[in-house]
Formats: structure tokens, C-alpha cells, sequence
């Protein structure tokens, strides 16, 4: 009793006037016995029924008929300020007595118990309850069913696993009994059960309704890169991110959020697979209808660069409405590794409509088409014979690639770069990056070709130059250039060799050049024979066998050098300007005028022009008219190596195989462009052989 007044501090005066108000003029005798009638035995862990006495600050006092009251916490009650003294409640006894000599009481748990008895009453596992979400734990949630908690699965939330299940929490949810064990007082409910039976209800219902062409509300349940699932009321159907608008969606959350009510079009429809393809835009018509009429092929418009990938960029001309610009369509001239180096995303382009396959709903669009076509002007600019100035843009095995100007090479082959020496490599007479004077020898617009040369700058010395000064009989010096199986070369002078056969080195059988010279030897030859069609000398140590060196009737020959004579220019020509046909004076009268371009051409502007009594020049290989006495050199470095002529006319032995083509500079692979101006094949043996190499390459 002391323990009592001091933990609730009454003053002793209190105390004493509430007993003499309950017990009044009992006397001690009735007092004990009815104190005896009042207690009873109590065991622990049972439900009493209690009284409330009094309420002090949060806790209130319990009577329970035991010799002393107990207390709650006000907080358990459901509705705190409705509790008074007088009313009546179940209460859990814990223990007899605590440290302050009162029973501990529990109502919580009492109601819990309640609750589950009631709970397990009334209901079964697979019958339907509601509840909320009290709390999170490990592995879901702890669900309020009557006052009894229950354990909801995370897995059983929900038919799709959500991103947070605590949001849940506080919302009224209704869900199934899936499991009860009345020994560990223990209940397992499920809400995605209930959710699945009633969509199997709902979507057998659906699919004997629904059908294409309808328009149903749904909910976006799921969203994912491809497209976002809708939920139709008991079966979800697929939103391909292709049939959300006409225009470009880049991802379907542009469009669409989880949970928002939407209306859709039923566009395909299997039943027996249970799916269902549904549709956006098709709520509104195609803006490729009549696209022939809106965009005539030819006609020019303005669209915005949307997207660019490796092999182009996409224009959209409207909503819904996009074309490609091929790569190969950006520039006439301009070699473009990546569309990103002409257009960004954003870019607002004029492109010309060059086709429309209304079937796939493509359009093939054309920047450069806006833009004059500079290879309808090249050959206007840049007739045949005119002398051009360019820079060595790419050297290949076959040949140099020169500018003439922005976007536009021509093709210098190996066969075009000198008229005596046997060129392996264009790296032997021009190096990357240097500017060189060539001569414009055809333009093939159609094919945007464009053939240069080098020799034909100087009149061709086998012409007449060559057979003037080695003639069939003369005895000349010479060097052992290279030796081959059937002979040796020996060169005569820079740039000009000829073939002394295995037969022609001595009157003895030779089994082996080697046997009689060696490389860099210098020896007497004869003059046996001068093929000016073919470009080849025979010579011959035989023949001359036994003669003294002073009795040669030729030994100064090896001072001869060979000369080559500049073709006379009216005009030199840059890449910007070329004169054009109508600049060109007229010739005066009586001079006959060649076909415009042709080599030896009259006095059109940067062509040759030859004296009126000199007759045209030939073709390789034919006699020409005598050169004049005063002749400049050809400008060229001397050769590492000289590959192996065929064998001379007349004689026996198989003709030297070609070298690979080797040089001091890296070749890079042509590029497209750069395959398409190789020049078609000559007739000569050195032209054939080298677009044969030409080929090997390609292929």
C-alpha cells in the first residue's frame, strides 16, 4: 500500500479520506471477510476482466479483482480521450507483481489474442480479409486483420514485383489466407492470389469482347526500352514504342509513366496465345498519306536533323515524317569520313527529294543536290592538253592521286610518269604533299575521271631521239644493272636500258649470266637492234668478242644522254581559272585546226602546239619526226632496280617476271573514289602491265 501511494505521490491526508469514504462504518471483522470473498487465484498468462479506477497522467488503473489494481498505457487504447473511470476492458495478466508491488497488465496483447481467436473463428485458409500495412520487415510487410497482425510476402504484393513495397503501407489492401498455424499463432496472407484469380476472371471476359480495331482505357503497368505493358482490366497488351506516335520516340518513359490511364487502339489480337498489340498513333491518320503529293521527288524543302548514324543523317520533314541523307549524298566533292563533319543534330538543311518508297515509308533525301554539280564544269575547266598545278594527295601501287582542286583528283598512273624509265613505284617520282605540273589527258564526267600526265609534258624520245643516237652496229659503254635468268640489263644511260640475252654474251654456251658479268661491271656492247614500237634495245658481247676497246667504232657513245624535249605550252593552267572554249582565239587562216583535245592540238588554251609543217604526234611505240637540237632533261631520280623486260624479238629465253612495286613511301589502299578514276588499259606493253598490277591490287 505504501509502495502504491508513493509511486503515485498522493498525500497521506488524501489517502485517508478516500478509504473512510469507501469503507464508512465497516467494521474490521466485515472488512477482512469481504477482502477474503474479493481475492481470488489468478494464474499468469490469462485474460481477466478489469475496471478502470482511476486515470494519472498517461497510465491508467486497472481492477481486476486482485488483492492489488494494475495499470496500462493510455496509448493502448484505440481512442485515448474516450476512456473513463467505470469502463470495463479485457486485460493479459503478465506477472503477480512488479518491483512497486502491482500485477503487470497488457490490453494490447489481451486484444491480440481476442483478435486471433475471433480471427481464427471466423475465417479459414482461401478466405478473402482486409487490412493494412503496419509496418515493413524482413522479406514484406506486417498486415493489421481485425487488430491481429498477419504476414503479407513481398512476393505476394503484387503480380509485378514493385520498386518499394513500403509504399504500400496505410492503404487498405484486400488479400487471401493462404496459410494458418493456430500453434505458433501465425497467419500468411497473399494479395497477388486474389489479383490473379480476378484477372483470369476479368481477361476470359475480355477476350471473348475485344477485338481489332477497338478502343479500350488502361492502366501502364510496366515500362521497358522496347515498349510499355497496359493493363486492358484482366489482361495486359504490349505498346510497341513504334506505335506510340508517328514522330520519333527515343524511349517509351518520353511518352508514358507508370500508373497513367491511357486509351488505345487494338491493332493485333491472338487469342490463343492470350496477346494483344495495341496502339497510340493509330488514333490519329498517317502522315504518310498522300506523301507523294506533299513531297514531289525533285522538289526542295527544310527539315531538321534529328538523328546521324555512320552511313548518314535522318531529316525530319514533318511530324512522323523523316528522310535519310546518305553519306554520299552530303557532297559533290568533299571527301566526308562521318556525316557528323557536315550536319549536327539540331541542324535546320535544305535537301532535295530524290526518292519515296511509300510501301517501307522511306524517303532518300540529297544535300548536294542543292548545289551545282562541279563535275559538269571539269570538263569545261579543264579540257585535255591543258597544263594543271596540284598537290600529291595519296600515293597507291598504281599511281598518284593529285588535287586539282577542292573535292576533285585525277589520276597520274605509273605508265604516265616517264617515257624511258620503267616506274615501280609513284614514290620514285613524286613524294606526298608536293605540288606537281601535269597534263590533263581525258575527263570522263560520268564516271568523274580525270587521267594526268607526267611524261606528256616532253615529247616522247623514242620518237626519234632514241633511234637517232643508237643506231643497229654502234659500240657503246654500259653498267650491269641487273641480272636475270635469260640475261643481263645494262644500263646504256640514266633512265634507258637494254637487254643483253644469256645467247648474245659470248660465243661459248653460257649457262648463267653470272658466269660472264656481275652487277655494277661496266662492259662494251653492240647495238644489235632499236624496237621503238616496243621500247626495247638488244645487245651484244658476242659479237664484239676479242675487239680492243680502242677499235669500237661507238665507245664516246657512253656519253651520250638522253634529252627530252618540253611540249610547247600556249597556257599553264592553276586549278582556278580554265579558260573555256569561247576565250580561245581563233587560229589564223590557213591553219588547219585538230579535234579539240588531242594531243598536238592547235592553239586552244593550255594545249600543245607543234610547228605547221611538224606532223601529229604518234602514239607510243611509232616513229616520230627528228627533235629539235636544244632539249631539257627529265627530271627524275635513278631507280634502285629496273624490272625484267620481256625478251627481245628474234631471240630465245622467257621474259623476266615484273617486280613487286616497292617505294620509299607508305602506300595507302585507294579509297572508293580513288579506284573509280584509274584510266582504262593502253595498248602498249608497259601501260598493260602496270593497270595489270593495277587489278591484282583492287582484287
Amino acid at each position: 500500500m505504501k509502495k502504491s501511494i508513493k509511486k503515485y505521490e498522493l498525500p497521506p491526508e488524501e489517502v485517508e479520506k478516500q478509504v473512510e469514504a469507501v469503507i464508512g462504518d465497516t467494521s474490521d471483522e466485515e472488512i477482512e471477510k469481504l477482502y477474503a470473498e474479493s481475492v481470488k487465484n489468478f494464474e499468469l498468462d490469462t485474460i481477466l476482466p478489469g475496471r478502470v479506477v482511476n486515470i494519472i497522467n498517461d497510465e491508467v488503473v486497472i481492477d481486476v479483482g486482485y488483492k492489488s489494481e494494475g495499470t496500462v498505457p493510455l496509448r493502448d487504447f484505440d481512442d485515448p480521450s474516450s476512456v473513463d473511470i467505470g469502463d470495463t476492458l479485457e486485460v493479459l495478466l503478465e506477472a503477480a507483481e512488479d518491483e512497486a508491488g502491482t500485477i503487470v497488465l497488457s490490453k494490447s496483447k489481451a486484444d491480440r489474442i481476442r483478435g486471433w481467436e475471433r480471427l481464427v473463428e471466423a475465417h479459414s485458409e482461401g478466405d478473402i480479409v482486409k487490412g493494412r500495412p503496419i509496418r515493413k520487415i524482413k522479406g514484406g510487410l506486417l498486415v493489421d486483420v481485425g487488430g491481429v497482425p498477419v504476414f503479407l510476402p513481398a512476393s505476394q504484393v503484387n503480380i509485378r514485383r514493385t520498386g518499394d513495397i513500403a509504399e504500400n503501407i496505410g492503404k487498405e489492401l484486400e488479400c487471401k489466407i493462404i496459410k494458418i498455424d493456430e500453434g505458433r499463432r501465425n497467419i500468411v496472407i497473399s494479395r497477388r492470389k486474389l489479383l490473379e484469380e480476378q484477372r483470369a476472371v476479368a481477361k476470359k471476359k475480355l477476350l471473348e469482347e475485344i477485338k481489332v480495331g477497338d478502343m479500350r482505357k488502361g492502366t501502364v503497368k510496366n515500362i521497358a526500352d522496347f515498349g510499355a505493358f497496359v493493363d486492358l482490366g484482366g489482361i495486359d497488351g504490349l505498346l510497341h514504342i513504334t506505335d506510340m506516335s508517328w514522330g520519333r520516340v527515343s524511349h517509351p518513359s518520353e511518352m508514358l509513366a507508370i500508373d497513367d490511364e491511357i486509351e488505345v487502339k487494338i491493332i493485333g489480337l491472338d487469342p490463343e496465345r492470350e496477346r494483344i498489340a495495341l496502339g497510340l498513333k493509330q488514333k490519329t491518320e498517317s502522315p504518310w498519306v498522300n506523301i507523294e503529293q506533299k513531297y514531289p521527288i525533285g522538289s526542295r524543302v527544310k527539315g531538321e536533323v534529328v538523328n546521324i548514324m555512320t552511313y548518314g543523317a535522318f531529316v525530319k520533314l514533318e511530324e512522323g515524317v523523316e528522310g535519310l541523307v546518305h553519306i554520299s549524298e552530303m557532297s559533290w566533292t568533299k571527301r566526308i569520313n562521318h556525316p557528323s563533319d557536315v550536319v549536327a543534330i539540331g541542324d535546320v538543311v535544305e535537301v532535295v527529294v530524290l526518292d519515296i518508297n511509300t510501301d517501307k515509308q522511306e524517303i532518300s533525301l540529297g544535300m548536294k543536290q542543292t548545289e551545282v554539280n562541279p563535275w559538269t564544269q571539269v570538263e569545261e575547266k579543264y579540257p585535255p592538253g591543258t597544263v594543271i598545278e596540284g598537290r600529291v594527295r595519296n600515293l597507291t601501287n598504281y599511281g598518284a592521286f593529285i588535287e586539282i582542286e577542292e573535292g576533285i583528283d585525277g589520276l597520274l598512273h605509273v605508265s604516265d610518269m616517264s617515257w624511258t624509265k620503267k616506274v615501280n613505284h609513284p614514290s620514285e617520282m613524286v613524294k606526298r604533299g608536293e605540288k606537281v605540273r601535269t597534263v590533263i589527258l581525258s575527263v570522263d564526267q560520268e564516271k568523274k575521271r580525270v587521267a594526268l600526265g607526267l611524261k606528256q609534258l616532253y615529247e616522247d624520245p623514242w620518237e626519234s631521239d632514241i633511234p637517232n643516237r643508237y643506231k643497229e652496229g654502234d659500240v657503246v659503254e654500259g653498267k650491269v644493272a641487273k641480272l636475270a635468268s635469260f640475261g643481263a640489263f645494262v644500263e646504256l644511260e640514266k633512265d634507258l636500258e637494254g637487254l643483253l640475252h644469256v645467247s648474245e654474251l659470248s660465243n661459248k654456251k653460257v649457262a648463267s649470266p653470272e658466269e660472264v658479268v656481275h652487277v655494277g661491271q661496266k662492259i662494251h656492247v653492240q647495238i644489235i637492234k632499236v624496237d621503238s614500237e616496243n621500247r626495247k634495245i638488244g645487245l651484244s658481247m658476242r659479237r664484239i668478242e676479242g675487239q680492243e676497246p680502242e677499235t669500237v667504232t661507238a665507245a664516246k657513245a657512253a656519253t651520250k644522254t638522253a634529252t627530252l624535249k618540253p611540249v610547247e605550252m600556249v597556257e599553264t593552267h592553276q586549278p582556278e581559272p580554265a579558260r573555256t572554249a569561247e576565250e580561245v582565239p581563233a587560229p589564223e587562216k590557213g591553219t588547219e585546226t585538230p579535234s579539240a583535245g588531242a594531243p598536238g592540238a592547235g592553239p586552244k588554251a593550255g594545249t600543245p602546239t607543234k610547228p605547221e609543217d611538224e606532223t601529229e604526234r604518234k602514239p607510243s611505240g611509232e616513229a616520230g619526226p627528228e627533235p629539235e637540237a636544244e632539249a631539257k632533261p627529265v627530271q627524275a631520280e635513278p631507280k634502285a632496280g629496273q624490272d625484267a623486260e620481256p625478251e627481245i624479238a628474234g631471240q630465245d629465253g622467257p621474259a623476266a617476271p615484273e617486280a613487286v612495286p616497292g617505294g620509299s613511301e607508305s602506300t595507302e589502299p585507294a579509297t572508293e573514289a580513288e579506284q573509280a578514276l584509274l584510266p582504262p588499259a593502253t595498248d602498249s606493253d608497259e601501260s598493260t602491265n602496270s593497270r595489270e598490277l593495277t587489278q591484282n591490287h583492287q582484287e
